[in-house]
């Protein structure tokens, strides 16, 4: 999707509340704040863009991890993670522009560039997309997953994945390829079969306000069976915001939502959940 649209798809209705903050850090590990913060035809000013990590801080949200989703969107996120210590950058070509002929070898080789920055710390979001992208991108989004595996592992930084409809074929890439060091499936879509085969690789399993979503036991099966170090939590805004906000947009500083029902499905201890939601951050994308 190009930026414009992306923004007009997450932005219905007034901004929630803030939530009742966790009792110890944790963190976003996936967010669009260019899309989040800024319009439908602007990039928001440094000043907005800070207001909004000082809100998700207020709440305990003190970690961000800023993802690019094309050109424009890596260079804006690698030099957000550079001025600012709460944010670190994830770049990449989404597989949706792929498909639509934007993985061009001059677009691949920025996100080269960007990618052996010290804040960017994975590249990403990458992978597969048959839900938007009809079989005549489908060879493109597979090539330029390829190119992005390749990156991320020449760089040594993390792979972060969008998986829509294309889990045995995201799958059969990784193995072909070979998955980095830190593979992280975003939004985890899948159910707890697939988790299961993605845990057994040594994946991560980041997930979002779907979790708390009424249809979603799936979602929750896959996620009680994860162990809790192969697990994080996101955003993914200014889209899939969680119950009891679902359909307004979403942001940083409502992760405490996802957080709270992950420590339900897991039986974990909130402040203990945090704690290591933060250690696997590290672990994956290295100190802030």
């Amino acid at each position: 999707m190009s930026r414009s649209a992306s923004s007009r798809a997450g932005r219905r209705g007034e901004l929630p509340p803030s939530p009742e903050p966790l009792p110890a850090p944790a963190l976003d590990s996936h967010t669009h704040l260019d899309i989040a913060v800024g319009g439908e035809d602007r990039l928001p000013d440094d000043a907005q863009v800070d207001a909004e990590i000082a809100a998700a801080a207020a709440v305990g949200v003190t970690r961000l991890v800023q993802v690019g989703v094309d050109v424009a969107s890596s260079r804006w996120s690698a030099a957000l993670a550079a001025r600012h210590p709460s944010v670190l950058a994830a770049v990449a070509l989404h597989p949706n522009e792929a498909g639509a002929g934007a993985a061009t070898a001059d677009a691949l080789a920025e996100v080269d560039r960007l990618a052996a920055l010290p804040r960017v710390r994975a590249v990403g979001e990458t992978g597969l997309d048959r839900y938007r992208t009809g079989p005549a991108g489908w060879e493109a989004q597979e090539a330029s997953f390829r190119a992005h595996i390749a990156i991320a592992k020449r760089h040594d930084v993390a792979l972060v994945i969008h998986d829509r409809d294309a889990h045995e074929e995201i799958l059969r890439v990784l193995e072909d390829e070979g998955a980095p060091a830190h593979t992280v499936f975003h939004c985890f879509s899948g159910d707890a079969a697939f988790a299961r085969r993605c845990v057994e690789a040594g994946y991560v399993l980041s997930f979002a306000g779907t979790l708390t979503f009424g249809n979603a036991g799936y979602l929750r099966e896959a996620a009680a069976l994860t162990p809790v170090d192969q697990l994080l939590v996101e955003t993914d805004s200014p889209f899939l915001t969680p119950v009891p906000f679902r359909g307004r947009p979403n942001s940083s500083r409502l992760v405490p939502h996802t957080v709270r029902a992950l420590a339900e499905v897991t039986g974990v201890g909130l402040p203990e959940l945090c704690d290591t939601l933060t250690r696997t951050a590290e672990r994956v994308f290295g100190p802030w």
